[in-house]
């Protein structure tokens, strides 16, 4: 007996994509909570005319929220949570668009204080 006589192979691979796209995503991703304090920052940053664009990657082991001026530039800043190095350095990190992590640690809230400028100054 062989395997296509089973059923129509178009009908298998759709019923497959279907499955597939019911299973929660495998990436990690950002709260609530991290997501309502990134964009508020974000919207100070837009309303002071600093920022203009964002993108958020959710890739297989960690979460990126980008930051641009301009949207066919490179990020200005990207956001990231890589919950690898929760126990170590911290799940959050500040990285310039050099490539240089401007800042590291457990508190989102403290991390983020690297490019808030309305904070930092208090």
């Amino acid at each position: 007996m062989s395997l296509h006589s089973e059923g129509d192979p178009s009908d298998i691979q759709a019923a497959e994509r279907a499955s597939a796209s019911l299973q929660a995503p495998q990436g990690v991703m950002f709260n609530r909570g991290e997501l309502n304090r990134i964009l508020n920052l974000y919207g100070r940053m837009v309303a002071a005319g600093e920022w203009r664009d964002y993108a958020i990657d959710a890739l297989k082991d960690r979460a990126v929220f980008s930051v641009f001026r301009r949207s066919s530039e490179v990020p200005l800043y990207r956001i990231e949570k890589d919950p690898r190095l929760a126990r170590k350095q911290g799940a959050y990190s500040v990285i310039s668009a050099t490539g240089l992590i401007l800042r590291r640690g457990h508190d989102l809230d403290r991390v983020l204080l690297a490019i808030d400028r309305k904070l930092a100054l208090v």
